[in-house]
Formats: C-alpha cells, sequence, structure tokens
C-alpha cells in the first residue's frame, strides 16, 4: 500500500478519526477505572476491535462474568456484524489474504464509510478499501490507549462516557442518509427494530430484528440496486 492510497483513503476517514479519538478514549477511561491498566486497553483493541463489544467487555470483567456468558452476549451484541459482511461479499472479492483482516476490523463506522465511498481514479479499489480499514483501526487503538493512559494519570469520573460511540453512530447515520439513493433500507431498518422493540422486549428484540430486515431487503434487492446505480451516476456526472 503506497503514500498515493493512504492519501486517498484519509480524507474519507476523517470523520471517524474524530470520533473514534472520542469514544477509544472513553473506553480507556472505562476500563482503566475497572482497574485494568493500558495493556490490557492495547490488547483488546488490537484483538478485539469492536467497540459495543468492549464496552459490554468492561462491565463483564468488573463482575467477573463467566466464559459462557462473555461468549453468549458479545455474540448477540455483534451479530449485525453477520449481515453487514454479506453486503459486502462483492467488494471483499479478490482481495486475497487481506480479506481475513477486513472481516475483522468490519466496524460499525468502518462499514458505512466501505458501503458508500468510491475509490478515486488512479488508485486501486481493493487497497483503497484496506486503507479505510487499517486507518480507522489505528485511530480505535491511539484512542483506547490514550483513555488509559489519561485515566491511571489524572482520575476520572467516567459516568455517561459510554454515549459518545452512540453520538459517533448518529453523525454516521446523518451522513448515509443524505447520501443514500434511497431512504426504504433506513425506514425499513428503523421500523422493523421498534416492532420487534414492542413485541418482544429490549433484552430480546435483536435477533427477530436483524432477521425481518435481511428477509425484507433480500425481497427488494430488485428495487435498491437500480436506485444506488443511479445515485453513482449522478455523483460521477457532478464530478
Amino acid at each position: 500500500m503506497n503514500r498515493t492510497t493512504l492519501a486517498a483513503a484519509f480524507p474519507v476517514t476523517v470523520p471517524v478519526l474524530m470520533g473514534y479519538l472520542a469514544i477509544g478514549i472513553a473506553f480507556g477511561l472505562m476500563l482503566q477505572s475497572a482497574g485494568y491498566g493500558v495493556g490490557w486497553a492495547l490488547l483488546m483493541s488490537l484483538t478485539i476491535y469492536a467497540g459495543s463489544g468492549q464496552y459490554l467487555g468492561v462491565s463483564l470483567l468488573a463482575a467477573d462474568a463467566p466464559l459462557g456468558q462473555v461468549a453468549f452476549l458479545t455474540l448477540m451484541v455483534n451479530f449485525r456484524h453477520l449481515v453487514y459482511g454479506l453486503s459486502l461479499l462483492e467488494k471483499f472479492r479478490g482481495m486475497g489474504a487481506r480479506k481475513l483482516y477486513m472481516i475483522f476490523s468490519l466496524t460499525d463506522e468502518t462499514y458505512a464509510l466501505l458501503s458508500s465511498a468510491r475509490a478515486p481514479e488512479g488508485v486501486d479499489g481493493h487497497d483503497f478499501y484496506f486503507a479505510v480499514a487499517m486507518l480507522d483501526h489505528s485511530y480505535w487503538i491511539l484512542g483506547s490507549v490514550l483513555g488509559s493512559l489519561l485515566g491511571s494519570a489524572l482520575g476520572f469520573d467516567t459516568t455517561g462516557v459510554d454515549f459518545a460511540m452512540t453520538a459517533l453512530f448518529l453523525v454516521i447515520a446523518v451522513g448515509q442518509w443524505r447520501a443514500a439513493g434511497s431512504h426504504l433500507p433506513a425506514l425499513l431498518g428503523g421500523g422493523a427494530t421498534l416492532a420487534s422493540l414492542a413485541l418482544v422486549g429490549a433484552e430480546d428484540m435483536l435477533l427477530p430484528a436483524l432477521g425481518v430486515i435481511v428477509f425484507a431487503l433480500a425481497l427488494l434487492r430488485p428495487k435498491l440496486e437500480p436506485a444506488a446505480g443511479e445515485k453513482r451516476e449522478e455523483e460521477r456526472l457532478c464530478r
């Protein structure tokens, strides 16, 4: 991966840079307050790299939760990534060994960028996607390490800092809404989520909501793909 590719990918990832520094620092602070130092923050962010999963991990570590409970709750929190991966199969095709890292690094925010960003002329698409994923990961690592160091040096009240992740997701979602060729997937996702929440409650809503969303999007795919293609063509003509 050359400097040209990194230079093309960096501006795309700036919103994630700002957000990951904030929520990474928040994670580092929470982990430090639970009694786990900077080494744990670095190791978790290198090998787990799941924002909401790591936030959950702080609570599980503090409560000495059994391994089975940790595995189950982590699966429930991150189950949505299965849906993300299915929609990016074509983009990841032909990436070789890098495909394994792309699967590992597919966070909510990286998915949002990869599903909408396009490599500029003269830059290989696969190299561009890999650079986006790698930069996002480095931001998260940096933020979590900084947060842990700040927590150990200064001491912070971490009450409410976990909302930073929700705020970042909302910011990126607004950008996706504005850039989308069709708002039907977003409306469908919101409707299915609210219906699942009302029917089965907050603790059991995730799997039914995802199931309905996947089924509905599969049925509507012939209608949605032409809209996405028209949007890309409009963007190309405006350049």
